[in-house]
């Protein structure tokens, strides 16, 4: 497993070793034992799949706060998105930064957002299909969402069309309307 960091501390993109013949490939895209020998030690408990018909279809940024607050690693298995990691830990350095990176079945990319960060995506591909695991399970009461336009993040999403949103997340507020419940993360 290739493990690369980013601009933002923790969160991480993991490559799995793909081992390939004639009928194909295969790969482990997560081994408990091997990750924590390399200090990244999760206790996934949910596993998450979403089909996307529609290009530029974007969901996010979403959060789920204490005390159900989520790690996440996210894989696309169908299609391309692009995938958003922003800095939602209040104090922290980085606080409001963003880090974007493709995830697709071709280049087998995965993208570790920890606690403490939102995560959105938007599909380059019609009929994309992402599929994530969660440290902890989801519980209404902690979801929350910060809008994916705002202009103090500032995400260039590479839309050239009005992207597909959920009512939730058309109707998400803005990042200096909304008081972090990840405070001391820094």
């Amino acid at each position: 497993m290739k493990i690369e960091e980013t601009a933002l501390p923790g969160v991480l993109v993991l490559t799995p070793q793909r081992f390939g013949d004639e009928r194909g490939w295969f790969c482990e895209t997560w081994n408990r034992d091997r990750m924590a020998g390399a200090g990244l030690d999760f206790g996934f408990v949910q596993d998450n799949h979403s089909r996307s018909a529609q290009i530029g279809t974007l969901r996010g940024l979403h959060y789920q706060a204490p005390p159900h607050a989520q790690d996440k690693l996210v894989r696309c298995t169908a299609g391309l998105i692009f995938d958003v990691a922003v800095d939602f830990r209040a104090g922290s350095a980085t606080f409001g930064r963003w880090v974007g990176v493709d995830l697709s079945p071709e280049n087998g990319k995965q993208l570790l957002v920890p606690k403490g960060f939102l995560h959105g995506f938007v599909t380059r591909a019609a009929n994309t299909e992402v599929q994530y695991k969660c440290t902890d399970v989801y519980a209404p009461e902690c979801d929350g969402a910060i809008c994916w336009n705002d202009p103090d993040i500032g995400i260039d999403w590479g839309l050239s069309a009005p992207p597909v949103l959920s009512a939730k997340d058309a109707a998400a507020p803005l990042l200096r309307d909304v008081v972090s419940p990840f405070g001391g993360m820094a």
